[in-house]
Formats: structure tokens, sequence, C-alpha cells
């Protein structure tokens, strides 16, 4: 069974991006190469700032959502948090 990871990072521009993935460092290689997402093309380098695991997608799912909906503010005290 795949383990599903909830990702934070931070881009150049110290703006946040929020995604999930089931392979973490591919997924980071492909955000610095510019071919994963679009916001992140162009804010390069990135670097992981917070992550959790969830055995499943629709938990990891739930979590993005969750996290995407909070402030910026509350985003780096989770960041903070894991540290």
């Amino acid at each position: 069974m795949n383990s599903w990871i909830l990702y934070i990072i931070k881009c150049s521009d110290d703006s946040l991006y929020t995604g999930i993935t089931t392979d973490l460092d591919k997924r980071l290689r492909l955000h610095s190469e510019g071919k994963a997402a679009k916001y992140t093309r162009t804010r390069l380098p990135v670097k992981v700032v917070h992550k959790e695991a969830f055995s499943n997608e629709s938990l990891a799912r739930r979590r993005e959502i969750e996290i995407k909906g909070l402030t910026r503010t509350d985003k780096l005290k989770l960041i903070q948090r894991s540290q």
C-alpha cells in the first residue's frame, strides 16, 4: 500500500505551495525542474518545509484542502511547530 504525503514547499519568492503525492522525492525533483506545477515554475528554487503522511489519498486530500484554507500566518505556525 502506498503512503500519501502532504507537503508544503517554500518558493524563492517566499510563497508557500501545498500539494500531495505518493513519491515526495520525485515530486520535488519535478518541481525543481519546472515540470510539476505551473505555480512553482517561475518561483524556483523550492524547498520542502513541512510534510505529513497519510494512509490513503482521501485523507491526504482532505488535509490539503484544510491547509490551503489556512491563512499564511497559520501555515507558518504549522511549519514552525513541525521543525
